[in-house]
This record gives C-alpha cells, sequence and structure tokens, in this order.
C-alpha cells in the first residue's frame, strides 16, 4: 500500500507560529485526514484543522476568520477566534487527530466538521462554507514539534464516500442540553447555576432484559457535575437525576447518592475522567413488567463509605414541580458500579411507566460516551 504520510516539523524560533495548508480542500472523494503526533517538542502546541486556502501561515488554524482546529496542547477548540472552547482531550506523543466533513451540507450553506483523537470521535462543530473552501491544516509554534500528516486517512467511511456515524439518537426520548453524536453525549448548555442542568433520558425504561446501562467520562469539564441513575419518565428537564421524587442517581463529582432530595448521602467514591460509572436494577424473579429474567442477583462487592463532601451546589431540597402524586410500583434494588466493581445498591420503589436511564451534566465541557446495552452481544 502506498505511504501516503508527509513529515511536517516545525522550524521557527518558538516566537513565531508555523502554519502548514495542504494544495486541495477536501472532497467527496477525500473528506478526511488524520495528524500523527511524532514529537511535541518543548510545548505540544499542535493544532490541526481545516482553513481558507489563503490562510495567514503565522496564524494557528482556529485563529482567525473561517477557520476551526482542535488544539493538542489544551484540548480545545478554536473557531474563528484566538480564544478556545473545552472541546475534548489533550494530546500527546503518538496520538492520532483526524478532522473530517459531512458531506451534506445545511440548507443555509454551512458544514459540519468531526474531530477525531486515535480514531475515537471527540465531537462536531459546524462552520460556515462549503466544503470546497475548507483547506486541511497544521499549525506548531514551538521547538522540535514533528508530525506525519495522512491526506488519504479514512475513518466510518461507506461505499458512497460520505462519512456516515450511527447517531444513536433514537435511543434517547429526551434531550435537553445536550447533543449527541453517535454514543458521545456533550454538554451544552450554560453551565452557571444549578438551574442549567442538561439531561438525557432514554427512550425506553430498564426491564428485565436490559438491566443495566454505563457512561465513560470522557471529559470531566469544568466541574464534572456529572450524574447517572433512573427516573420517572417526565421527570423535570432542568434538574439532576436524584434530586426530585421518582429519581435516584450516582453523582461523580462527590460520589453522593441522591434520591429525590436535593441533599444526598456519601455513597462511594468520586469519579474522574476515564472512570467508566454503571447503573442497574435487579428485578424480582416475579415481576411483572416483562417475564424473562436476566437480573444478576449474585452477591454484590459494595465499597467502603467514602467521608461526605460538602457542595453547596446541592443545598437546594425544594422541588419546583410536585404536581399530584404518581402511583409507585413494586420494589426493586438499585445498584451503581464504578470501573466494573459495585459500588453500593439500595431498595428503591419503581414508578409508574418504570425507571428510565437518565444522566445529567451541569458544567462547561462535559463529555461521556454512553452504552444503553453492555451486556447484550
Amino acid at each position: 500500500m502506498k505511504d501516503s504520510s508527509l513529515t511536517i516539523s516545525y522550524q521557527g524560533n518558538s516566537d513565531e507560529v508555523g502554519c502548514y495548508v495542504a494544495p486541495r480542500p477536501l472532497s467527496k472523494g477525500n473528506c478526511y485526514f488524520e495528524v500523527t503526533i511524532v514529537d511535541t517538542g518543548v510545548r505540544g502546541m499542535i493544532a490541526v484543522g481545516l482553513v481558507p486556502q489563503y490562510y495567514k501561515l503565522d496564524h494557528q488554524p482556529g485563529w482567525l476568520p473561517h477557520s476551526v482546529a482542535y488544539h493538542a496542547d489544551d484540548g480545545k477548540l478554536y473557531n474563528g477566534n484566538t480564544v478556545g472552547q473545552q472541546f475534548g482531550p489533550k494530546c500527546n506523543r503518538g496520538d492520532r487527530i483526524g478532522c473530517g466533513i459531512y458531506l451534506e451540507s445545511l440548507e443555509d450553506g454551512r458544514t459540519t466538521v468531526l474531530f477525531t483523537k486515535n480514531g475515537k470521535e471527540v465531537g462536531t462543530v459546524v462552520v460556515p462554507g462549503s466544503p470546497e473552501a475548507l483547506y486541511p491544516a497544521v499549525g506548531m509554534h514551538s521547538l522540535g514539534e514533528e508530525v506525519q500528516l495522512d491526506l488519504q486517512a479514512e475513518w466510518g467511511m461507506e461505499e458512497d464516500g460520505l462519512m456516515m456515524v450511527d447517531s444513536h439518537e433514537d435511543e434517547w426520548g429526551r434531550l435537553h442540553d445536550v447533543r449527541v453524536t453517535g454514543t458521545l453525549l456533550e454538554y451544552v448548555g450554560k453551565g452557571k447555576s444549578i438551574v442549567d442542568v442538561g439531561l438525557a433520558q432514554s427512550r425506553l425504561p430498564l426491564n428485565t432484559r436490559c438491566h443495566y446501562y454505563e457512561l465513560e467520562i470522557t471529559d470531566a469539564g469544568e466541574k464534572c457535575y456529572i450524574a447517572l441513575g433512573l427516573a420517572r419518565r417526565n421527570y423535570p428537564k432542568n434538574r439532576h437525576p436524584g434530586w426530585s421524587r421518582g429519581s435516584i442517581a450516582y453523582h461523580a463529582d462527590d460520589g453522593k447518592l441522591f434520591q429525590g432530595s436535593g441533599v444526598g448521602d456519601a455513597f462511594g467514591p468520586r469519579c474522574f475522567e476515564g472512570d467508566v460509572m454503571g447503573c442497574g436494577i435487579m428485578f424480582p424473579r416475579d415481576y411483572i413488567l416483562d417475564s424473562g429474567d436476566d437480573s444478576d442477583d449474585g452477591d454484590l462487592e459494595v465499597w467502603p463509605k467514602q467521608r461526605r463532601v460538602q457542595n453547596e451546589l446541592y443545598m437546594n431540597d425544594e422541588d419546583e414541580e410536585e404536581d399530584g402524586e404518581e402511583k409507585e410500583g413494586s420494589k426493586v434494588m438499585v445498584f451503581f458500579t464504578r470501573n466494573g466493581k459495585v459500588v453500593g445498591r439500595r431498595e428503591v420503589a419503581v414508578p409508574a411507566g418504570g425507571f428510565y436511564p437518565t444522566i445529567g451534566m451541569m458544567s462547561t465541557g462535559e463529555k461521556i460516551r454512553v452504552d444503553l446495552h453492555p451486556l447484550s452481544g
């Protein structure tokens, strides 16, 4: 197979930006490229993205209008501005940064740009202009930086040359201030106060055939205000799971368990970027929602309770909506895991209609990867 890679190294004095712009824009037959970091040099200030044809070569991609780039040193997205936004993880030596476009532009002449790290999707951004005006670019800004550029790389390609990603959006019944890209969920709310919760609730409740789900924290954002749990179908969109009645959740930032209250109980360890959190139900064998029984009723290893962690954000114990009581069903055992080990469990009455996997996020930059069916297949 022909080697299509090109080695690019920084030749400046670290006071000036160096930028490479490819001779051809992305196209239907070539809509994705990758950059492998060979050496991060002194500061690892490497940027990968798309720019206009006659871009100023003494500016990093993403700094000037009509350009966009993912920067390795801080993991931020720069979109026509010298101030970046929290976007993805930082990148180091050996990492591959990919950039591509969806060829189906929006009606108003905009293009969706995709970024990846080591073959895994980081996120997308919509930029003005057509794909024909976007040229692959690599920027550098410190001594010793070196990369390999592959303008013919492939990622998620279909036969017709269009980049396709299964959105998985149909798995979610409700999304509020949360963007779905494949299995990646990203918080897009304001992140300023406790009413700025982003909520994602699955379309279907847990049942005896699908009784467990997981999330991986791919970016903790500013505060890691991420909550994983179960809630009734019509749970309020601006309340973290666990804060209001008919819900229970394990919160990553303080390791507390919240069960229908704005005040949590010490429950398990805190969770950070890279951790996998899980939530499931141990259904009784005679549970009436489903005749099958796939529950795991073996012995559980329970983590010891951690010391209490104060968090003033959770001190509000008042529900803004208590519009009538709903019937509760039979009681089940809800359990939570962290990195494959059970943290603890609680007996809870199932709300009318069932318990729906529900995730909350509340600080800028938070991203998670969700698997609603980790035990299948």
